[in-house]
């Protein structure tokens, strides 16, 4: 597994893990399952691992932090995210409200100190905010984060936190079918030396190439309950894409995959090797998924015509409905 550095000199797995899937939002997973999957993430050199208080309100937390405890000694970065479990007006944006968060997700994960704490997504106005990051890098003197960083919907949020001095991160997502911030935040970002944590990238599954249009999904499932933003911002949801259309992309798209990968492993590497990028955050289920995404760490430089293939399929199916909308 390729290691990167981490803003404040660590290093981290340039392939991470992300445990939305295991708190919720994704149909059932049990607890051994979801250690399981972890395991195995582990086993193959990851080390990142994000979360939010939000995810199965707290079970993801608690579902890591019973495999923390079970295996004590292991060298993992854990990042954790605030702010969704309440109404989402900027107000409830303070330092005694993030005290109460960052208390309950230590809490959660058994640690006396968060790695990360990331805001999740926030209205737009909390990026204007003086106090609220006042109130973080009070967190940090307080000895209750290490560090704090923003996750965001859109490109202005991320352009605007970035002015901010004790930002240690953005999470922003990018993939093969988003590629507008490959133009603006990962380079500015890099710039200022801020780490990038690239979320949603097989956009929801669409980039595993093993969907059709006659896949279905559990009803608690976001991919079913999500498609037009009904429960939250619908770029989360197969990043923002048509579905139809994200189907006959990614079909083309898996004819340019060079031999002895998938298209998943290569979407995965595609974006874990771009100038700028700290670590990708792909989800598994089982883990076998957990191993395949893990696996695309290791690969060596894709060939030049897969770039090419990315780029072109994005003009020609993708670019018009996503690119200026985030």
């Amino acid at each position: 597994m390729e290691m990167k550095r981490w803003s404040d000199g660590r290093t981290v797995s340039c392939v991470g893990l992300g445990t939305w899937q295991l708190g919720a939002d994704w149909g059932e997973v049990s607890e051994a399952d979801a250690h399981a999957v972890i395991d195995t993430a582990v086993g193959e050199g990851v080390t990142f691992l994000d979360t939010a208080d939000v995810y199965g309100d707290g079970r993801s937390e608690q579902i890591i932090g019973s495999y923390l405890a079970q295996n004590p000694g292991l060298d993992l970065f854990v990042a954790t995210k605030m702010g969704r479990r309440v109404e989402q007006v900027p107000e409830a944006y303070n330092l005694e409200a993030f005290r109460g968060w960052t208390d309950r997700s230590r809490r959660n994960l058994g640690v006396e100190r968060l790695d990360l704490v990331q805001l999740h997504c926030p209205p737009s106005a909390v990026y204007e905010d003086d106090k609220v990051f006042d109130a973080l890098d009070t967190l940090v003197e307080e000895g209750a984060i290490k560090q704090y960083g923003v996750s965001v919907e859109k490109r202005s949020e991320a352009l605007r936190a970035l002015e901010r001095p004790g930002l240690a991160s953005i999470q922003i997502i990018v993939n093969a079918f988003r590629l507008a911030p490959l133009d603006d935040v990962i380079p500015a970002a890099a710039e200022r030396g801020v780490s990038i944590i690239a979320r949603v990238p097989l956009a929801s599954g669409l980039l595993s190439g093993r969907y059709t249009l006659e896949t279905t999904f559990a009803e608690n499932d976001h991919r079913t309950f999500n498609r037009h933003g009904e429960a939250f911002d619908v770029g989360e949801t197969f990043a923002g894409v048509d579905y139809a259309r994200g189907v006959a992309a990614a079909q083309e798209l898996a004819a340019a995959v060079p031999a002895g990968m998938t298209l998943a492993q290569a979407s995965i590497a595609w974006l874990a090797q771009q100038e700028g990028i700290t670590t990708v955050i792909p989800g598994g289920r089982s883990p076998e998924q957990a191993r395949s995404n893990a696996s695309a760490g290791e690969l060596g430089p894709l060939p030049a015509s897969f770039d090419a293939a990315v780029r072109d399929v994005y003009e020609r199916f993708i670019k018009v409905d996503v690119h200026d909308r985030w």
